[in-house]
This record gives structure tokens, C-alpha cells and sequence, in this order.
């Protein structure tokens, strides 16, 4: 009985190609070159259209859900995938990057949102593919928790990079 309880969720009945399909989120996953950078730019149109106008708390409590999601969802894939962390799962970038944009509306008074967004997207990706700073070791948790922490914490290095630059901008701005 306590096994079942560790059953993704329930997401063994759903059919494959459900979970697959959104953990690839539908043809992203298998764009080429890059499907991490595929999947960060989708990540950015979901951050841009779901949570630009919403207040810091709503951003963080979304993304929160939006990640435990994702950590069912990617750990379901990988099993019927049969691999570790494949590059074509790429639902960990997408509900990582709004966590790059944590203090939104601070970022906007010294940048145009053109400009937030592609620095946001610049940084995680330069985190998400260096992975420094113990990122890397994040992809040995368990099941779909290695998939997707090391994305959000990527995301938030990429958020305290903006953070110190938006205080040194209005410092010396």
C-alpha cells in the first residue's frame, strides 16, 4: 500500500504519449538544435503571458506548483523513455524560467521587459548548461526531483544575477 503511494501521482494509468508529450511539451522537445533553449523560450512566452502582470506571490506560488508538476511528470517520462534526464524532456526548463523573473516589476523600473526577458533568458541558459556552483549535483536526486531542481536552481542564480544588477543599476544609475 505505501508503494502505491510513491505512483507518480497516479500517472502509471495515463497512456504514454500524454506524459511524454508533456514532458517533450508537444513537438518542443524534438526541435533541433538545442531542445533546452527550445524549451526555455516557451518558458519565457508561458512566463510572459501567464505571470508578467501578476504579483510576486502569485509568481512564486504558480511556479512552485507548476514545478511539482513537472517533477511527476519528468520522472514518468524518464521511466517510459527508459532514460536519465534525455534532452528532449524539456518541461523543467519552461516551469523553471519564471523563477528567473522573481521581482518583476523591481527589474522593470531600470529595463525595458525586452530587455529583463532576454537577460533572464541569456543567464539561465548560461546556468542551466554550465551548471556551476553545485547545480550539477542537484541531477542525482531521485526521479524527476534531478530533472527539474537543477532548472530551478539555475533559474534562481539567474534571478539573484538580476537582482545584484537592478541594485548596482539603481546605485549608480
Amino acid at each position: 500500500m505505501a508503494a502505491a503511494a510513491h505512483d507518480s501521482g497516479g500517472l502509471r494509468a495515463c497512456p504514454t504519449w500524454l506524459i511524454v508529450g508533456l514532458a517533450r511539451v508537444g513537438p518542443f522537445g524534438r526541435f533541433r538544435p538545442g531542445p533546452g533553449t527550445w524549451g526555455t523560450a516557451v518558458g519565457l512566452a508561458y512566463f510572459y503571458f501567464a505571470f508578467s502582470t501578476a504579483s510576486t506571490l502569485v509568481l512564486a506560488a504558480g511556479s512552485a506548483a507548476a514545478a511539482l508538476f513537472a517533477v511527476a511528470i519528468c520522472g514518468e517520462a524518464e521511466k517510459r523513455l527508459g532514460r536519465t534526464d534525455p534532452g528532449e524532456i524539456i518541461l523543467d526548463e519552461l516551469v523553471a524560467v519564471p523563477f528567473c523573473f522573481l521581482g518583476w516589476s523591481e527589474f522593470l523600473r531600470v529595463a525595458p521587459a525586452w530587455a529583463v526577458l532576454l537577460a533572464g533568458f541569456a543567464l539561465f541558459r548560461l546556468f542551466d548548461i554550465a551548471k556551476p556552483f553545485g547545480i550539477r549535483s542537484l541531477q542525482h536526486l531521485p526521479g524527476g526531483w534531478g530533472v527539474v531542481a537543477d532548472d530551478i536552481v539555475a533559474a534562481l542564480y539567474a534571478n539573484l544575477v538580476l537582482h545584484a544588477a537592478y541594485h548596482l543599476w539603481r546605485v549608480l544609475g
